[in-house]
């Protein structure tokens, strides 16, 4: 089964024109919104979509809090999507314009200096309570001070927040950033009320946040399962257009497994009903179990139009053992990825090839040109070699013993300044050359890679060593910045901002719980940050993002493998969703937020 999409990437970019306004019903970055203020559903949603039903998917991992607005603990990521609401919301056609959620009107200026809200009268907390401008007051400051790291940011940057009107808020910032009238909208409210007299930045599973959202948490046992409810008294039905066919389950329920081969068991005996699958070795081969052979299961293929991210494994540049960017370059050689790839995939999945590869924000083959080419002209001393010349990644001839890049991993760490001797990659001093990779219990699949990449490893006198630890122990070593190697995703989208700063910023670098996992502190990376915020054209903006793609990819911190262009999900046949797809495709937004249950499948 398979759907079209809305628009082309192309399409959503030609959305941002070289103006900026906001006066009513949503704010685009560049140009208006494209859908008009008497707009009375998503184009991607049905509107006419009924209501009931659940969906179960399974989780490889735990839990042991349910506070996603914090630092501390480890929490179901779907949590802050499924219960929390902020002022606007984002759309997954249009990159960069937010539409009115718990804000029935929006203002700014002109150069993004302030922006107004103006709170829906109708907004309430799931208990009933009215969503206050205390509140949203509240939310900021508690968020920015003592929330998560990616909030903290955004505040710093606030001149002032104060209520205007009655339920009318200005924000006026201290910087020039365009964004930040938009990240004004995406913050999400809270309960002040609730947290009186509780440590917000201590609280876990004993304080469940009272938020304002579709979804209410209805029952959990920690690290087993987490069940939300459709609150039927949800204050934005029939009051907020964009929610119109949004939200329609009943149910949804997170089930955690142990490992992935025993949350693949649960989606075969019918404990879980909808099952993602980024494994297409195992799509093709697995998937023909009796459910899927009568039609009670289906398979449905999504293709989507957004970057690719990052996935693979990253290298902590802060370790004496990954500082040296030749000692990078030699790991990337001698991880054979077309081998792996053809054992892990029968050669169907194509490589990630940057960090914005498969868009129109991804850096383009060979040497830099025009704009980007005069971005980058002022770090070309401080820039590594590819990054305005061209860098593409290492290629094998994809037999097991890769004798080519094995060479060239050998003479990388030759200049770096280690040799084999007595068949061990040492130092000068003679002194071996180890490193740790980290990797969390129950990721078959990484596993598997790693044991092949340790096998091409051997080939170069190197023997690293491996650590599997639970989820809790992995988040609590990443967070710490304790790692030599470990597995890294970073999803990136069609409209970075403001958080790129968190993922590859200098001045956050070394900052507990950065997504910095590489230790880039580079000032042509946090120029190029600064430029796509401060864009006034989509074509600087363009640009800016391009360069960093190049500055990041040409560092050599990551050793990618394969991306996802299109979604894998098998569900039940009763999940159903639109026949018409967002750009962004599956991505947080879509499942389970358009999908409906119907009786008759």
């Amino acid at each position: 089964m398979s759907r079209h999409l809305v628009a082309s990437t192309a399409i959503a970019l030609a959305l941002f024109a070289n103006s900026a306004a906001a006066d009513g019903h949503g704010i685009a970055m560049y140009g208006e919104p494209a859908l008009p203020a008497d707009f009375d559903h998503l184009p991607y949603a049905n509107p006419d979509a009924p209501t009931g039903g659940r969906i179960v998917t399974a989780e490889v991992g735990t839990f042991d809090s349910l506070n996603p607005y914090i630092q501390k603990g480890s929490v179901p990521w779907q949590l802050r999507y499924l219960i929390g609401e902020s002022l606007m919301m984002r759309t997954l056609d249009e990159p960069f314009t937010l539409y009115g959620q718990l804000a029935s009107s929006v203002q700014t200026a002109d150069d993004r200096s302030w922006i107004e809200f103006t709170l829906n009268p109708a907004a309430t907390f799931s208990d009933g309570s009215p969503v206050t401008a205390d509140d949203v007051i509240w939310s900021f400051e508690t968020l920015g001070t003592d929330g998560h790291g990616r909030y903290r940011g955004f505040w710093e940057k606030v001149e002032s927040l104060e209520e205007v009107a009655p339920g009318t808020l200005r924000f006026t910032f201290n910087t020039e950033d365009r964004e930040l009238a938009l990240l004004a909208g995406l913050r999400p409210i809270l309960k002040k009320a609730q947290w009186e007299g509780v440590d917000f930045a201590d609280s876990g599973i004993d304080v469940v946040p009272i938020t304002s959202g579709p979804y209410v948490i209805d029952d959990f046992e920690v690290g087993r399962f987490v069940s939300f409810r459709r609150n039927p008294d949800y204050w934005g039905n029939g009051v907020v257009p964009a929610e119109n066919g949004l939200h329609n389950l009943d149910e949804i329920r997170l089930e955690f497994f142990g490992d992935e081969t025993a949350a693949f068991e649960a989606f075969k005996t019918g404990e879980v009903n909808s099952n993602r699958e980024f494994n297409v070795a195992r799509w093709e081969s697995q998937y023909d179990f009796p459910a899927v052979q009568i039609g009670e299961v289906v398979k449905s293929v999504l293709p989507h139009a957004r970057p690719s991210g990052m996935t693979g494994f990253v290298m902590n540049s802060r370790q004496p053992q990954f500082q040296d960017w030749r000692v990078r370059d030699a790991m990337l050689h001698a991880f054979n990825f077309e081998f792996i790839n053809d054992t892990m995939t029968g050669s169907a999945q194509p490589r990630i090839t940057s960090y914005w590869s498969n868009s129109p924000l991804g850096m383009d083959d060979g040497p830099a040109t025009g704009r980007v080419a005069d971005l980058l002209a002022p770090y070309a001393d401080d820039l590594l070699p590819g990054a305005i010349d061209g860098y593409t990644l290492p290629v094998s001839d994809g037999s097991e013993r890769n004798r080519a890049g094995t060479a060239a991993a050998l003479s990388q760490m030759e200049a770096a300044g280690y040799t084999i001797q007595n068949g061990v990659m040492s130092d000068a001093n003679g002194t071996p050359f180890r490193f740790e990779i980290l990797l969390e219990t129950g990721a078959s699949e990484n596993q598997a890679i790693i044991d092949m990449y340790t096998q091409s490893l051997g080939r170069i006198g190197i023997t690293p060593d491996i650590s599997v630890v639970d989820s809790a122990q992995f988040k609590e070593r990443t967070d710490a910045l304790d790692f030599d190697m470990t597995y890294y995703r970073v999803g990136l989208s069609l409209s970075p901002g403001n958080e790129q700063y968190f993922y590859f910023g200098k001045d956050t670098a070394d900052d507990p719980g950065t997504r910095n996992l590489m230790g880039i502190k580079s000032d042509a990376a946090n120029e190029m940050i600064g430029n796509l915020l401060t864009s006034e054209s989509q074509d600087d903006f363009v640009a800016s993002v391009k360069a960093l793609d190049r500055i990041l990819t040409s560092g050599r911190y990551v050793i990618p493998i394969y991306q996802w262009n299109i979604s894998r999900i098998a569900h039940a046949a009763e999940l159903s969703y639109p026949e018409t797809l967002p750009i962004f495709g599956d991505w947080p937004g879509w499942q389970p937020d358009v999908w409906w249950w119907d009786d008759s499948k």
